[in-house]
């Protein structure tokens, strides 16, 4: 009895292991597919439902490429994740985990991404379990293109002839092509309408179709208007794109007998626009005419045609042709057009040479022509040589600048062509000479010019004695031929400005001496004070003071600024003799030397402080007044 109630008791519970297994199994749910545009971002979520916890849980993703073989490309076992790095799209997944759903994203999807992803969960009691998803990509296609046929169709044409072709490129899947007239579409009717599809699978798996139609052309399809449609395929739905519009040129049979060129009169040349004209010798209305450029096999269904900006490639044979309907006789002429050419002029060596001082330069220009030419070099507007070939030897600082090559051909108005060399010529640099100045002005600065020549483009800094140092930087400019510097200096005093340019290759310095000049003014008579900056440039420092003191009982003059400067200090020394000679007579009076006056020196020295005749001398840049008695005694300014 024991052992009855032992066995069903393990029976029992064999059972209820494998009920309980039952229940606690893995299942997956993944969708069907999923679509994306290629570049976007695709979403591919594994659903699944387990009792062990993401702790007990192995997850591995698949992708299958054909063939039932899959490879493996993520796994994760319990919290450890391991990422294959050998499959094509590895830099661009990423896994998450949320809520018992892995979530797989791949970033900016490629086409080789369209694939079978499968998502495989395997528990440590619940069992395993799998789904799959396939990848769809789509790409929108290239607008489509339709190009009907240049030249015309004639209704007397007895098959089936080529009216247009329409193309759509890089779609996938693969677009369709449906061809329309007048807004209703063509049906296929054998040695009626005939449509002609090819499709091309690129490189890059995408696809390309190109559809021709061919139609029996009758006279009434003259206004019709034909199109393609194209549908295509995106993520979700189905799209519809149109081509424009063409018509086809219906032609009816004419004659016509002489070609020629209207205009332009005389040569042609590369720009122009060419006139053609073509004339039959009747009037029957069921002409046409039809000019065939026989080198392109290009066709213009009229009498007239008008090639704008033409080139070299429109030269050759022209040819018109009457056809006439009634008897299907045609009757042509034809004329040769040529176009003239000159090329691009083009300067060898090319934009820019630089060159050490005393070597040859030598340059030529050449422009392929169809006529004769003319070659000249010009610098700064000068012509400086003639011909196809420029040799300057010796080359200085003079040498450097741009030279232009100028191209014409003397037969054709207008017809020209230029290039041009810029010329550097390497050196320490070189301060240009600058006459001497003397400037004689009011005015409280004076502009000093550094010209300096030399390559690479000398730096120019400026040093004052008086320690300012002027701002350089802003007026320094970039010559042809080097640099060049324009600064204004304060004028207080005597000073030397020193100008020092340098590059790679050495130095140069120039010294401006600055000298002040003041004629001092007098208070009873007084002259005009006048102030005079002489500047001079040299290498070596001169700093010069001269200070004048004039008294005369002259009236007042004005020198003039424009005045000749000496006549002025002839002027200036003669008021200032006289001036000294009045002060030594009248000492010599006072003290009795003359005119018997050595006896009232006592009374002359005790009216003295009222007597004494007081000059002031005065500079124009202060209020200051310095009184001085005629005994050579300085007084106050309060006893004037």
């Amino acid at each position: 009895m024991a052992v009855r109630d032992s066995a069903s008791l393990l029976v029992g519970l064999v059972v209820l292991l494998h009920t309980w297994r039952a229940w606690a199994a893995v299942e997956v749910n993944m969708k069907d597919k999923v679509e994306v545009n290629l570049g976007e971002k695709a979403q591919i979520p594994c659903l699944y439902t387990s009792d062990d916890g993401i702790g007990g849980l192995t997850i591995e993703w698949f992708y299958e490429k054909g063939l039932g073989v899959k490879k493996r490309f993520f796994q994760q076992a319990g919290l450890m994740k391991t990422v294959d790095n050998s499959t094509h799209f590895t830099e661009r997944i990423s896994v998450n985990h949320s809520n018992n759903t892995m979530m797989l994203t791949i970033r900016d999807v490629k086409l080789e991404d369209q694939l079978d992803y499968i998502c495989a969960v395997k528990g440590l009691t619940d069992g395993s379990g799998e789904g799959r998803t396939k990848l769809r990509v789509f790409v929108k296609p290239e607008p489509p293109t339709i190009e009907g046929v240049q030249n015309g169709i004639s209704v007397n044409e007895e098959v089936t002839s080529l009216v247009g072709s329409c193309e759509v490129k890089n779609g996938y899947p693969r677009p369709n092509i449906t061809w329309y007239k007048d807004n209703m579409p063509l049906r296929i009717n054998k040695n009626e309408v005939e449509v002609e599809s090819t499709v091309t699978t690129q490189s890059s798996g995408l696809f390309s179709v190109k559809s021709e139609l061919k139609k029996k052309i009758v006279k009434e399809d003259k206004d019709a208007l034909f199109y393609c449609e194209v549908t295509y395929f995106v993520a979700g739905s189905t799209m519809m794109s149109e081509t424009r519009q063409i018509n086809v040129n219906v032609l009816y049979p004419s004659t016509a007998v002489k070609i020629w060129v209207e205009s332009p009169k005389g040569k042609i040349k590369e720009g122009d626009s060419i006139e053609l004209h073509c004339k039959g010798d009747g009037n029957n209305p069921s002409s046409l005419f039809l000019i065939k450029y026989l080198k392109g096999n290009a066709n213009w269904e009229n009498d007239t045609v008008l090639l704008e900006n033409v080139t070299r490639q429109n030269s050759g044979v022209y040819e018109c042709i009457s056809t006439n309907t009634e008897n299907f006789e045609d009757i042509s002429n034809n004329t040769e057009v040529f176009v003239n050419y000159l090329d691009p002029a083009v300067v060898m060596p090319n934009n820019v040479m630089v060159m050490a001082k005393g070597n040859e330069l030598k340059a030529t220009c050449n422009a392929l022509s169809s006529l004769q030419t003319k070659t000249a070099w010009f610098k700064n507007g000068q012509e400086v040589s003639e011909g196809h070939t420029l040799i300057l030897k010796n080359v200085t600082f003079d040498t450097a600048g741009v030279y232009k090559c100028v191209v014409t051909v003397p037969e054709i108005e207008g017809m020209t062509t230029s290039s041009s060399l810029r010329v550097h010529v390497e050196g320490q640099p070189e301060i240009m000479e600058t006459p001497l100045t003397v400037i004689e002005t009011f005015d409280k600065t004076v502009e000093l010019v550094c010209d300096v020549r030399g390559y690479p483009a000398p730096t120019i800094t400026w040093i004052v004695s008086d320690g300012m140092v002027p701002d350089s930087d802003n007026h320094m400019t970039t010559t042809d031929y080097g640099t060049k510097s324009v600064v204004m200096v304060d004028v207080t005093s005597n000073a030397t400005a020193v100008c020092n340019a340098s590059n790679e290759h050495g130095t140069d310095m120039r010294t401006f001496n600055i000298k002040a000049k003041t004629i001092i003014q007098t208070t009873t008579p007084a002259i005009t004070t006048i102030s005079s900056v002489t500047v001079t440039n040299t290498t070596t420092a001169d700093i010069t003071t001269n200070y004048s003191t004039t008294a005369t009982a002259s009236p007042p003059k004005t020198i003039k600024k424009e005045s000749n400067g000496f006549i002025i200090a002839v002027l200036i020394v003669c008021v200032l003799l006289l001036a000294i000679l009045g002060s030594v007579l009248y000492f010599l009076y006072k003290k009795g030397k003359i005119c018997g006056r050595a006896g009232k020196q006592d009374l002359t020295r005790e009216k003295s402080s009222k007597d004494n005749i007081v000059v002031e001398m005065k500079s124009d840049n202060t209020e200051e007044a310095i009184l001085l008695g005629v005994n050579g005694e300085k007084q106050p300014p309060n006893d004037q």
